[in-house]
């Protein structure tokens, strides 16, 4: 028996298998295209930004009436076809005990930056018992959404490597790339701990009832090919194949990653992300076969008119007319000073447009 063959990690019929969003990542007929987006779960929202007046952003990942209530409320406004859980990729962590933050303006700065060896010591494994609130939150939220599937989250070991190692955002990432260069055996070991640590995150939200997972490279872009196949895809495959004994489909996604899409999927993804900057039937070309594809409008096209969005979303929807399975998404996240209404209007759109 392999460490996932258990009978808490078989798959389990549920009140969400047949929804169209599982369906399409399984690359089954579906009633109409499915329909999510990253960063649905707050930012544009009004009433987002009401329950999360004077709360600081990780604060409210560890508050599990607060991930419910606002981890629905793009549910109940747009009638997307999956909820996303409300955390951040630094959530992790923060749990097993670093000092960081999420800086408004700024985002994830870690006090202490990860450099050396020695430093690989302040990462100890997490344990459920560290995210508590997170088994809680799901709980309340998979009694709430009922039919409608919940994505559990993880940031990918490359972009939390990039955050530790940088000490912060980064456009260049010269120290985590000198790293990588210049201590590939360091560098293997921290993605190695990382891997464990995100696999570890990813299990906590199946085992609490998450009906898919996404695992966001979002740097991942920033990499060559070849260093990607060298340097991250050993850690990213670790992950997926550690929760992969859970029968729950498996999202990659990356920005600016049109030249790794085959890599993302090689790594162990059943559905691969796509940004704007590829078009879904090019994308499927570069992936190959066996695996579903998602996204991918420009999440600035919903600044237009709604006859523009429109226009666009027929062009998105005309290039995965041939896919095996499509999930419609944005090619990144929602913006924060997008319309909400012009969401609404997008999954209305989608919806009807495809309807079998």
């Amino acid at each position: 028996m392999s460490a996932n063959d258990t009978p808490a990690a078989r798959p389990q019929p549920t009140a969400t298998y047949d929804s169209a969003f599982l369906r399409a990542c399984r690359r089954e007929p579906v009633p109409h295209t499915p329909v999510w987006f990253m960063r649905q779960a707050g930012r544009s929202l009004p009433e987002y930004r009401k329950v999360r007046q004077g709360i600081g952003m990780l604060d409210s990942c560890m508050r599990p009436d607060l991930v419910t209530e606002i981890t629905l409320q793009p549910v109940r406004r747009h009638g997307v076809d999956a909820a996303i859980y409300f955390s951040d990729i630094v959530v992790p962590l923060k749990a097993i005990g670093l000092d960081l933050d999420i800086k408004p303006g700024v985002g994830p700065v870690v006090e202490q930056p990860v450099r050396t060896r020695a430093d690989l010591a302040r990462l100890p494994d997490l344990t459920p018992e560290d995210v508590s609130y997170v088994t809680e939150a799901i709980g309340l939220l998979t009694r709430e959404l009922g039919p409608t599937p919940l994505i559990g989250f993880a940031g990918a070991p490359f972009t939390l490597a990039s955050y530790l190692v940088e000490g912060g955002p980064s456009r260049t990432y010269e120290n985590a790339k000198a790293m990588m260069y210049g201590d590939p055996e360091l560098w293997a070991d921290l993605l190695d701990r990382l891997a464990d640590i995100t696999a570890a995150f990813l299990k906590v939200q199946i085992e609490a009832g998450a009906s898919a997972v996404q695992l966001f490279d979002s740097w991942a872009g920033a990499l060559a090919p070849a260093d990607y196949r060298r340097s991250v895809m050993p850690a990213s495959a670790k992950v997926f194949d550690a929760v992969a004994g859970y029968g729950v489909p498996r999202i990659h996604f990356g920005v600016g990653t049109g030249e790794l899409l085959k890599l993302m999927g090689e790594a162990g993804a059943d559905v691969v992300g796509v940004d704007w900057r590829v078009p879904l039937d090019e994308a499927a070309r570069r992936v190959g076969p066996g695996k579903a594809l998602q996204g991918n409008l420009d999440p600035t096209v919903l600044f237009a008119t709604t006859e523009a969005v429109e226009a666009k979303t027929r062009e998105v929807l005309d290039a995965a007319a041939g896919l095996e399975g499509h999930v419609f998404n944005l090619g990144h996240g929602v913006m924060p000073s997008t319309d909400p209404d012009a969401l609404t209007r997008l999954v209305e759109y989608v919806h009807t447009h495809t309807a079998r």
